[in-house]
């Protein structure tokens, strides 16, 4: 399944997949909180518009208190860490670029962080070429 997001950086329209555990933990949250027309409403007096970038802001920070975190969150951390994610499951830069909605891979880049996962993953691949040159070269012997 894809998601339409309309309108995003840059004034851009684009897709993305959504994990079908997120969605039904969606329908399940539609089910629960109905609103005829918006999945996440404003809470502000005008009730018939959709959750502006405030409101997201404000959101977390109340779900951040109820679950205890003290270090200061905000959606672009999300954000982070969703590229980081990803390239610790083996996704491309481009691929994640092209998901960010980027035009730079640069500006990508910058979204990557060395976490345990990837020192882990660049050792282990490390000594995967090792012993597979270890062997080319025993069978070379």
């Amino acid at each position: 399944m894809l998601v339409h997001i309309r309108n995003a950086k840059g004034g851009k329209d684009r897709f993305i997949p959504l994990p079908r555990r997120t969605l039904y933990a969606l329908r399940y949250f539609w089910q629960t909180h109905k609103h005829p027309c918006f999945l996440f409403p404003s809470h502000n007096r005008v009730v018939d518009n959709f959750m502006d970038r405030g409101g997201v802001q404000k959101a977390m920070r109340v779900i951040i208190k109820e679950c205890g975190i003290t270090k200061s969150i905000s959606p672009h951390n999300l954000r982070h860490s969703y590229a980081t994610h990803l390239l610790e499951q083996g996704l491309d830069l481009r691929s994640v670029q092209h998901l960010l909605g980027h035009n730079s891979l640069n500006s990508t880049a910058r979204y990557t962080h060395l976490t345990d996962i990837s020192r882990k993953n660049t050792s282990q691949a490390i000594n995967q070429l090792a012993n597979e040159l270890t062997l080319m070269w025993e069978m070379k012997v």
